[in-house]
């Protein structure tokens, strides 16, 4: 893998639906397919950990902010 800096999520997902339309509607070469495939494959892990990340920190605040809830209360 490279050292490419990581992309936002946005900019990740829209390449793969890119990325995805190009597989679905055209008819490539094996070899430019599987390029695209793990290219796709790259993008799909990385939005799928950005994803994790902000699932972390939501689900961080949210017990920040039932626990102050509780502690007011």
């Amino acid at each position: 893998m490279t050292d490419q800096p990581t992309p936002s999520f946005e900019t990740a997902f829209a390449s793969l639906q890119q990325i995805i339309t190009q597989l679905e509607n055209s008819e490539l070469p094996l070899e430019e397919a599987l390029k695209l495939y793990e290219e796709g494959k790259r993008l799909s892990d990385i939005c799928s950990q950005l994803l994790e990340t902000a699932q972390l920190r939501v689900e961080t605040l949210s017990s920040n902010t039932t626990m102050t809830d509780g502690e007011t209360a």
